[in-house]
């Protein structure tokens, strides 16, 4: 079924139009929307693995929140831009202008409808400015939106307490963490004996890098023929289980707080595509 992970009763494209507009607080009932991608990661996982984490964890969070909490996922966006991973067969782009023109006609929607919170969930590490782009831009045409664009992993989760130093230096892609948390959603799609491990070397300049990630702009392939950024071999489905726990529980804390928190609102009215000629201070 459509609402994946999620609870259905969570899930807003289950809901019909009346029952949209007869919600009791639209203005304070959050609206999440996952954000994803399709493009390769190594041998041993799918190309589906952002899409499947960022829905993965949302459905978790939300099927932790108590009835005093509304909040509803939409469905996830699973392409997205994913130009450094194009020399692998599956993966699948958009541009970023196109990202950002869909990213922002799916808040005016959300806007539309009467909700005032919208949280988006990103899984892929190439499009987190697209995503903070397009919050921004919704801001400046409707006062009173309240847009967080936020990435899968920034709330406080215990996948370090299983990860090797060299892995918390050097891993970007595919590696022990994501590895992991995919054992735990979708095992069927995992096959371990393909893993490898592979590490970008460090970065030869501490002024440039101080931690010795790559300083320069990159594509998956720089790093050698799998596609793999890391070390996978040592994941576990136990490993992944329990990262999700702590990443769902952050997220569902998260969610309450954004339900029970106000943002200052702005007075002038809804400036539209004409932003740019808006109120300006005296």
């Amino acid at each position: 079924m459509l609402h994946g992970y999620n609870p259905p009763q969570r899930y807003l494209p289950y809901l019909s139009w009346r029952q949209i507009a007869d919600l009791p607080d639209p203005a304070n009932t959050v609206i999440v929307l996952p954000t994803g991608a399709t493009e390769q990661h190594g041998p041993h996982l799918p190309c589906a693995v952002d899409s499947v984490i960022a829905a993965g964890v949302v459905g978790h969070a939300l099927a932790r929140l108590g009835d005093s909490v509304p909040a509803y996922a939409m469905a996830p966006i699973t392409y997205g831009k994913s130009e450094e991973h194009l020399h692998f067969p599956g993966t699948m782009t958009l541009s970023g202008e196109t990202l950002l023109a869909t990213m922002n006609e799916i808040g005016e929607s959300v806007y539309r409808a009467g909700f005032r919170k919208l949280l988006i969930v990103n899984g892929h590490g190439g499009q987190p400015q697209v995503m903070e782009m397009a919050a921004r831009e919704l801001r400046l045409r409707h006062g009173d939106f309240i847009v967080v664009p936020s990435f899968t992993w920034r709330v406080p989760h215990v996948a370090g307490r299983y990860l090797s130093e060299r892995e918390k230096k050097l891993a970007m892609h595919a590696g022990h963490a994501e590895t992991a948390l995919m054992l735990a959603l979708a095992p069927d799609t995992v096959d371990m004996s393909l893993a490898v491990s592979n590490y970008p070397p460090e970065f030869p300049s501490r002024l440039l890098s101080p931690d010795g990630r790559p300083a320069c702009a990159w594509s998956a392939r720089d790093f050698g023929p799998s596609g793999v950024i890391g070390d996978p071999l040592p994941a576990t489905a136990e490993q992944g289980q329990a990262i999700l726990d702590s990443l769902a529980e952050s997220w569902a804390q998260a969610i309450t707080e954004l339900h029970e928190l106000s943002w200052a609102p702005r007075a002038e009215p809804t400036w539209g595509r004409a932003q740019h000629t808006g109120h300006i201070e005296g």
